[in-house]
């Protein structure tokens, strides 16, 4: 089956377009073919205005989502795989989805013959993160916040995030 990842997203901006919010998707800007202003990234992830006010020929499909948006002025086009999409959400309520990690290798074909390979057998289980998760909680102006960051070394092989950081006003 096909991933459900972009039906997600599409389907999400639509609700979020729908009820008059505004839809901003977090993005591993690490993630490969990733074409976003460098310069406005964080920690690897970058949070992007998607709504129709911010953003000109905007195309969703299922292996990319691009469109020409506005940083510091400067007219950009960025384009962003599906897969390096974490999550979308609507920016005055926090309400949306995070997807999970996906690993930038999965459609690439192996390659044989070319030296020795450290990825594992593909019966093998993952090796086990040995980073840890936190969970903050606090308030600001108003609104309940909390923050979940996840660091984690990458093992070769296995895409792990070093640090994702999401904030949402539950109960919205």
């Amino acid at each position: 089956m096909n991933s459900s990842r972009p039906y997600l997203v599409r389907a999400l901006y639509e609700w979020i377009v729908d009820n008059d919010c505004t839809p901003h998707m977090l993005v591993n800007s690490e993630f490969p073919k990733v074409d976003v202003p460098q310069g406005f990234s964080s920690d690897g992830q970058i949070v992007l205005n998607v709504s129709p006010s911010a953003v000109r020929h905007l195309h969703m499909d299922n292996e990319a989502v691009s469109f020409e948006g506005r940083f510091g002025g400067v007219p950009h086009t960025l384009f962003v795989p599906i897969g390096a999409i974490l999550g979308i959400y609507a920016r005055e309520n926090g309400q949306g989805m995070v997807f999970d990690l996906e690993s930038p290798f999965e459609d690439e074909p192996s390659i044989e013959g070319e030296g020795g390979n450290d990825l594992p057998p593909p019966d093998s289980e993952p090796p086990r993160p040995s980073g840890r998760a936190e969970l903050e909680s606090g308030e600001v102006k108003g609104l309940f916040l909390r923050t979940l960051r996840i660091n984690a070394p990458a093992v070769p092989g296995h895409f792990f995030a070093r640090r994702i950081e999401v904030k949402v006003a539950p109960g919205r």
